[in-house]
């Protein structure tokens, strides 16, 4: 079990300093000096290349291939996504992917320490085909939420977790660190901020081990949104890229989805921009009272390009007040029930806004329901509002 204690002193009624002392109790998950959290009023002077964050301006996630899926099966993981698609991924203009994995499936309970062999074959074999595009990856570890719970609720778990990114990280250490980023996990739901800290320490701490020269990619606790960066402490590893997801306002972006909680499955044909004019022509559709609610007060947020780009400078001037480079690695609109044209401008002002304040984003997703291409018989063929709402044309 993990104890935290944590000394808050204040200095006027805005500015405070937090010391976190990090105390295992019955495990190790003491944060070693390598990855210490940094006190709130310290700059990290993050060494992390230019050159490095030059290639992850603009990607996409692969979704759906080696995570977020029923079927590994060597039919699968040889079809679902191919050369075509990578090649075609270059072409739109991307320069980067990040590559979502399902650990389970690499993941040697016996021992954490052994990565199974025949899904490492493939992934090999993917890295090699990705890199050979002239693409970087970002290799993300992409549990699932039945791995996620485990996780948080066994240190022995935790322990093994970090022996198992050990082993990865190794593994991939002979890449090319110019190319290959390790992302520590994708959306931990871990509630507890203080104990993600602790957490996310250890893993990075691995990580680090067995991949000395590599650029590492570390998020907030819960869903790794904006809330959750703003109150992440950076650690003192200095070859750290800090990162956020961003769906936001979650009435649009995930209208019709129905793994995404009780109210966005009422709504269809939802507005961008927002304001209480466009959204009262659609609320006779909806019967439920909270997504009733929820949609009015979507309506009078007024969502548009200033709300954005709003939000996101608050992304901005965290990085900055740490001196700490940052990504956006997931933003996206879910296209089944959306506006096309609306999709497009939330995902324009989305673009623009992150870089207006230097901040490398990667959509998500390829092909999946928030894809940039539509699929079909196994060829793809690019959503060009949404290629046009990138900022992105055809590359030779």
């Amino acid at each position: 079990m993990l104890s935290l204690v944590v000394t808050v002193k204040r200095i006027g009624m805005w500015k405070r300093l937090i010391s976190i002392s990090i105390i295992a109790v019955t495990s190790s998950i003491l944060t070693p000096v390598s990855t210490a959290i940094v006190p709130e009023h310290l700059p990290v002077q993050s060494e992390v290349p230019a050159s490095r964050l030059a290639r992850l301006r603009h990607g996409i996630n692969l979704s759906h291939w080696f995570a977020q899926s029923a079927d590994y099966s060597k039919s699968h993981l040889e079809s679902h996504t191919t050369t075509e698609d990578i090649a075609l991924i270059r072409t739109i203009g991307f320069d980067h992917v990040r590559l979502t994995i399902e650990p389970a499936p690499l993941f040697n309970a016996e021992d954490p320490s052994k990565l199974k062999d025949e899904y490492l074959k493939y992934l090999d074999n993917t890295l090699d085909m990705i890199l050979a595009h002239g693409l970087a990856v970002i290799v993300d570890i992409h549990p699932s939420d039945e791995f996620k719970v485990k996780l948080n609720s066994n240190d022995r778990q935790i322990e093994a977790f970090a022996t198992f990114w050990h082993a990865l990280a190794q593994h991939l250490s002979t890449r090319d660190p110019e190319r290959v980023f390790l992302e520590v996990i994708n959306e931990p739901m871990v509630e507890d901020g203080y104990r993600w800290l602790g957490m996310q320490g250890k893993l990075i701490t691995a990580i680090r081990a067995g991949a000395p020269r590599h650029t590492i990619i570390a998020s907030g606790h819960r869903w790794s949104g904006l809330p959750e960066l703003l109150f992440l402490i950076p650690y003192s590893d200095r070859n750290i890229i800090y990162n956020f997801h961003f769906y936001e306002p979650f009435a649009f972006t995930h209208q019709g989805a129905t793994w995404a909680g009780p109210t966005p499955p009422f709504y269809k044909n939802v507005p961008y921009p927002s304001n209480p004019e466009s959204v009262s022509k659609i609320l006779d559709t909806i019967h439920d009272e909270t997504a009733r609610n929820n949609l009015l007060r979507y309506g009078e947020d007024r969502w548009d390009a200033k709300r954005i780009d709003l939000e996101i400078g608050k992304a901005a001037a965290w990085a900055a007040k740490y001196h700490v480079p940052l990504t956006c690695n997931e933003f996206g609109t879910f296209r089944n029930f959306a506006p096309a044209a609306d999709r497009a401008a939330w995902i324009r002002d989305m673009r623009t806004a992150l870089e207006k304040y230097g901040i490398g984003w990667t959509m998500w997703d390829y092909a999946g329901g928030f894809g940039v291409v539509n699929k079909q018989n196994g060829h793809a063929t690019p959503d060009y509002q949404v290629v046009n709402a990138l900022g992105l044309g055809i590359r030779k």
